[in-house]
């Protein structure tokens, strides 16, 4: 059974409460510490895109139009998606 879009927006609200700093929470589908945030930003813009997500399952939630927070990880959301840095995996959408 896949995890929630609801359970994937708290363990969200977990990471995002964490940066800088490693994500020191359990994927709420599979349960590995393998969870990633990632941001894609305008630079100089505090607005942006979050992918959230399992490295081991590959599932997780986007979230559009939030606060990108001081020292995230973020892209350069001004470049072509393929050359963007820290990839992102096509990874599978929570409902």
């Amino acid at each position: 059974m896949m995890a929630t879009f609801d359970q994937w927006l708290d363990a969200y609200s977990d990471a995002y409460d964490m940066i800088p700093g490693p994500i020191d929470a359990a994927c709420p589908n599979c349960g590995q510490q393998c969870l990633r945030l990632v941001f894609t930003s305008v630079p100089g813009r505090d607005v942006g895109y979050a992918h959230f997500w399992c490295d081991n399952c590959l599932q997780g939630i986007g979230v559009s139009r939030t606060l990108v927070p001081e020292h995230a990880l973020v892209q350069d959301g001004r470049l072509p998606r393929d050359e963007r840095e820290p990839k992102i995996p096509n990874f599978r959408i929570a409902s």
